[in-house]
């Protein structure tokens, strides 16, 4: 709160009030309402059309009930959320997360980042979130597949290409998106493909979709390494995670010369220093479905750390890609003392708001969540724009596509930094850069 002017934090402080407990939400809106003093000076119709007030309240809040039985017949309640928080520049769109740790507070977290980052890809998507604190893990395929028809029979009365398109997070994968799809498709009577993105290629997915997450941090992380004459090749690099994100933040850092050492689960870390063998833990995590300790009984120079910290270990770029708030202070501390030069954040706000301040105040490029990795959002759109058209396109084509997308996203951070004075600071530059387009089409449609 201390980067914040009297009015911005007066609005913070009613946000707080008004929604209280839900301490990741709080840390989400500080971190965008720091960058906004500025904003408000240069651009005083925000303040009069009270837009920030305004952009901190969901449009909708969706909470219901999902009851299911597991393979025994016994019964099982869980929650399930969808926050629709924004919808100024178009349906609302943002994936769904089925984890234990999942509440309002998470969601609604989830859902504001998504206005921004959504704005910040230039295509027409408003910002929203949903999930449940279901676990799929250790779960059958037909529990799962039971609860999913469950938490659609609900969903799908809030859903629809033109209103509100989800996609999948942390525990939503092709499997769940496929049987939630199913019960869309059995309750609606209506092939409405664009109505849930990630979907399966044979029956409306897109291509580069898998990837596109991991490879859009490693685009947005090579081009801010640009601005320094230097890029990714011969990188040491550290990823955390070994889900979606991080096998293909892997993949991509490979195929542009770095060198990945690390992944990790909620167990602990793996390292590699010869370089994390990609196809085997391919073949451990999206086929066999075992941890990540499993690793090191195929790959004996490796080392696996129950409970470690994976940021102990030395590199010069780091990619946290699993869950909020894993990078901290002292974390930070530890990784620039062994060298770090740059972040790109594969996770949504998985760095703490004190190590995201010590990495900007020792020069190194950090690029925030609402940036870096929206290239997973951004290539959901594409399907959604193949869907319309009853199109598919190559995957060389839409890889080129989210490349470019990426580089505009760095470039409008950039450049947005530069004009407020924080040459560099990309937190900055993309709060702004994602803030003002939004701001801009609610001011243009009335008081919505």
């Amino acid at each position: 709160m201390e980067n914040m002017t009297p009015k911005i934090k007066d609005i913070y402080k009613q946000v707080i009030s008004r929604n209280p407990g839900e301490v990741e939400f709080h840390q989400a809106v500080a971190e965008v309402l720091e960058s906004l003093g500025q904003v408000i000076e240069k651009y005083p119709e925000y303040a009069d059309h009270k837009i920030i007030e305004r952009i901190c309240e969901p449009e909708r809040q969706i909470i219901f009930r999902v009851p299911w039985a597991d393979d025994k017949g016994n019964i099982h309640i869980n929650r399930g959320f969808r926050v629709e928080f924004n919808s100024a520049l178009g349906p609302y769109k943002g994936g769904l997360r089925f984890h234990e740790s999942v509440y309002l507070g998470i969601i609604k977290f989830l859902g504001f980042e998504q206005i921004f980052k959504n704005a910040l890809t230039g295509l027409p998507i408003g910002g929203g979130k949903g999930g449940s604190d279901f676990n799929p893990k250790g779960r059958s395929d037909d529990e799962i597949m039971r609860f999913c028809q469950s938490f659609m029979t609900e969903l799908y009365r809030h859903i629809g290409e033109y209103t509100d398109v989800p996609a999948g997070d942390i525990g939503v994968g092709g499997r769940e998106v496929g049987y939630m799809f199913g019960q869309y498709k059995r309750i609606t009577n209506r092939y409405e493909a664009g109505v849930l993105t990630g979907k399966g290629l044979s029956w409306g997915g897109s291509l580069v979709r898998t990837e596109a997450t991991g490879y859009g941090a490693v685009y947005f992380v090579n081009e801010m390494l640009k601005t320094r004459n230097d890029s990714l090749a011969g990188k040491t690099c550290s990823v955390s995670g070994s889900g979606n994100v991080a096998i293909y933040t892997t993949e991509k850092i490979n195929q542009l010369g770095g060198k990945v050492v690390t992944l990790s689960d909620s167990n602990g870390y793996i390292y590699d220093e010869d370089g994390i063998d990609l196809e085997l833990v391919k073949n451990l995590k999206e086929i066999e479905r075992r941890r990540i300790k499993d690793y090191c009984q195929y790959r004996k120079n490796a080392v696996y750390k129950q409970g470690g910290n994976i940021w102990e270990i030395p590199c010069e770029v780091a990619m946290p890609s699993a869950t909020q708030n894993e990078l901290n202070l002292a974390d930070a501390e530890i990784l620039v003392k062994n060298g770090l030069i740059a972040v790109g954040e594969g996770a949504n706000m998985p760095t703490t708001p004190d190590g995201a301040r010590f990495f900007l105040n020792n020069n190194v490029l950090f690029g925030p969540g609402k940036a870096a990795n929206a290239g997973g959002v951004a290539t959901s759109a594409l399907e959604m724009q193949q869907n319309a058209s009853r199109d598919s396109w190559t995957f060389e084509y839409t890889e080129e596509r989210l490349q470019d997308i990426m580089k505009n996203i760095h470039n409008s951070c950039y450049e947005q930094a530069e004009e407020f004075g924080c040459p560099g600071n990309y937190i900055t530059g993309a709060n702004i850069a994602g803030f003002r387009k939004v701001a801009d089409a609610m001011i243009s449609l009335g008081l919505i």
